[in-house]
Formats: structure tokens, sequence, C-alpha cells
């Protein structure tokens, strides 16, 4: 009798201790629940209740708090772009028409500013003088949707007002151009024949920054 009191303390006892080492419990996850660990920098995250979960917010700056943004913030790139020439008008020596940007992508992108305009000789696409001056003040950005178009007026001087010893004049095929903001650049020929000064010094060419629509007079 003695000796079976013995076992059945020591079984009882056994039993407690297996019990304190169970990974049961109120404090277990559930089959399928995530387990996170707590953000860089701070602390776990306490609970109030014990039969309540804490969700810790994530850190400033951290991805999960940051909305989702397009590459370069969704500025118009070459290859979104189309380009072609509308109808414009002279004034004082000056030729103006506007360059028209096509959105051709399938998805909305911005420009704003000035594009960057020069004149193309030769079969090798050199640069044949002075790119485009700027003219007043960059406009606001401008949100093309897929087919929508903007455009900025180009200026050209009459290089026939010039010295021939001064414009060193030289035919052009057409012109090179990078939409604003941008480093890869466009190419567009022109209809009608044309001449360009290769002296830098001269002013030659001027450009107006991106508005909405076609800008055609």
């Amino acid at each position: 009798m003695i000796r079976a009191r013995i076992l059945a303390v020591a079984a009882a006892a056994l039993t407690v201790g297996l019990t304190a080492c169970s990974p049961g419990g109120s404090s277990a996850q559930g089959p399928g629940s995530v387990i996170q660990d707590p953000p860089a920098n701070s602390a776990p995250a306490e609970s109030t209740d014990s039969g309540s979960t804490e969700t810790t917010a994530p850190a400033a700056g951290s991805a999960s708090s940051r909305p989702e943004q397009k590459p370069d913030n969704g500025l118009c790139k070459a290859t979104d772009l189309q380009l072609s020439f509308g109808k414009g008008g002279a004034a004082a020596g000056t030729a103006y028409r506007p360059l028209i940007f096509t959105n051709t992508s399938g998805d909305q992108c911005v420009i704003q500013g000035f594009p960057g305009v020069s004149y193309v000789g030769g079969n090798d696409g050199h640069q044949v003088g002075a790119p485009a001056s700027r003219v007043d003040e960059k406009g606001p950005p401008i949100t093309l949707q897929p087919g929508e178009q903007a455009s900025a007026v180009i200026g050209y001087v009459a290089v026939e007002n010039y010295e021939p010893e001064n414009c060193r004049p030289e035919p052009v095929r057409g012109l090179r151009i990078y939409p604003p903001q941008e480093t890869a650049s466009m190419y567009i020929e022109f209809d009608y024949a044309e001449t360009g000064c290769t002296n830098d010094k001269v002013h030659q060419l001027s450009v107006q920054t991106m508005k909405p629509g076609r800008g055609e007079r």
C-alpha cells in the first residue's frame, strides 16, 4: 500500500510537469496563423486584454505606409509619345509652329515644362547650331490620358536675316526632341525645306512651355 501511494504521487507530479511544458494554452497560435516580428527599433506590442490581439502600426516611412507610385512619378517617356507638327503662323521674321506630343501608351502620364529642341542635319544626324532657347515660365503639370495631346510652340527665326558669314547656313532635315525631364531623344522630320545656322552663337530657335491640346493657331 505504501509503495502504491508513492507511485500514485509520482505519476501525478509527472502529469503536472508535462502540462507546464505544453505549447498549448491561451498564448498559442492556432493552425494557419501568422506571427510577425515587431517593426525595427520598436518594442513588441503589449496586450491589454489576455483574450485580444494587439496590432503594431508600421514605422513611419516603411513600405506599407507609403502610397504606391509609378517609376519616375508617372512622367511621360519618349517611348510613351508620338510627335507631329501642328498648324502655325508667322510674325516679325519668325515662323511659329506647335510641336504636338500624343500619348500613345496604354497608361496616363504627366508632362511638364520645356522640351529640348535642336536642328538635325546630314546623314549622320548631327546637331546644327544652338538648341532652342526657352521663352517665358515653366507651366503646370499636364496629365495625358491615352490618346490625349499636349504641345509646345517652336519659333523658327528666318536665318536669311543673318549675314551668311555669320550664320554659316546648312540644310537641316528635322528636329531632335527631348521630352521634358527625359534623357532619351526623339526625331521628327520636316515636310518642307529648312536651313539652319551652324554658328552656335546665332539665335535661331525658341520653344515655349508645354500646354494642353494641339496649340494650333
